[in-house]
């Protein structure tokens, strides 16, 4: 369906790439926030941020099923809202907040939203590629044709569990993909130096007889028809697919890293690159002006203001939850 804006009536498909656009400016401007936040000590423990990557979430996000399953990284606030968790949610969660994404229990290397299929961000470098499998096979068993997907940085090909899941996902034919968010460092280490090839999870995959592609990360549009062919094929039957996605993470690894060790034409030629820049320029070539991505921004910028203001209002944790979500059942009695 055409959307109307102020600027007059879109196409479907500059409507579509719009709102995917919007869905990456509001992450980008979520994430300068959680910075400023942060630098002004409002954010308890560390945070690694996203920006840069949003249109790996984004574009596979598109591609999925609400039903889908996600499995993500402690880099994983743009998955969790690719998922529909919102702004103020994830911002409250990092400070701490009642009204957290968690309650105040997760922070923000554990974003988690399960009713959305977000089955959480793992701090544990590698540890939810067994988990996506196993929730693949889960679907299998019940017949519900459902896709886990799982992202995880460049640095967990080199993990163990990383070829335990690729393998049994493999043996078994499950609906599962594998997604690879390569931003070419393993926190300070360029991932070339320490590992024998040059992609590290698409050249790995043929190892476990498994389809592969690297992928253009920061274009959303490649992003989500990659995503649709794979997932298209793993709902089939078809079996797991592992896809690289080249992108680049323009903060440090963490907020303690200023991230010096990048050269500076490195930086330059991936900034150049930016998500947001690509799918502007995009647009343009569709005949869109600079109405409607204004109109996209302004809309982006009211959003996160009355997120960031939501989250710093809102009230601490209550401490008579912290024995809740210890057993399933609710209990809070320790069993022997």
């Amino acid at each position: 369906m055409a959307v109307s804006t102020e600027a007059g009536q879109l196409t479907d498909q500059a409507a579509e790439l719009l709102d995917l656009y919007q869905q990456m400016a509001v992450i980008r401007r979520t994430e300068k926030a959680a910075n400023d936040l942060f630098l002004a000590g409002l954010v308890k423990g560390t945070t690694h941020l996203a920006a840069g990557q949003e249109a790996v979430a984004v574009g596979a996000s598109a591609a999925l099923r609400p039903d889908d399953y996600v499995f993500a990284t402690y880099r994983g606030h743009h998955h969790a809202m690719a998922r529909g968790a919102s702004p103020e949610a994830c911002l409250a969660e990092l400070m701490s907040k009642s009204t957290g994404l968690c309650g105040a229990k997760g922070g923000s290397m554990h974003l988690t939203k399960a009713d959305t299929g977000m089955l959480g961000s793992y701090a544990i470098v590698g540890s939810h590629l067994p988990m996506a499998t196993g929730a693949a096979w889960s679907a299998t068993l019940r017949g519900t044709e459902q896709v886990a997907v799982a992202f995880f940085g460049d640095g967990a090909t080199n993990i163990g569990a990383f070829h335990e899941a690729l393998n049994l996902a493999a043996v078994w034919r499950l609906p599962v993909l594998f997604v690879c968010e390569n931003n070419l460092y393993m926190e300070y280490t360029p991932i070339g130096s320490v590992t024998a090839v040059a992609n590290p999870a698409a050249d790995r995959a043929s190892a476990h007889n498994l389809p592969s592609e690297v992928i253009d990360g920061n274009d959303v549009l490649v992003v989500r028809d990659r995503m649709s062919e794979a997932v298209a094929r793993a709902r089939a039957g078809g079996g797991p697919t592992v896809l690289e996605a080249r992108t680049y993470r323009h903060y440090g690894h963490s907020r303690t890293d200023p991230a010096k060790y990048r050269p500076e034409d490195e930086v330059r030629d991936w900034m150049a690159r930016d998500p947001l820049t690509v799918t502007r320029e995009q647009l343009s070539r569709l005949g869109i002006g600079d109405g409607p991505l204004d109109e996209a921004d302004q809309r982006a910028d009211q959003i996160i203001a009355a997120a960031v203001d939501a989250a710093k209002a809102a009230p601490g944790p209550d401490l008579g939850a912290t024995y809740t979500h210890v057993w399933a059942e609710e209990s809070t009695t320790w069993r022997t």
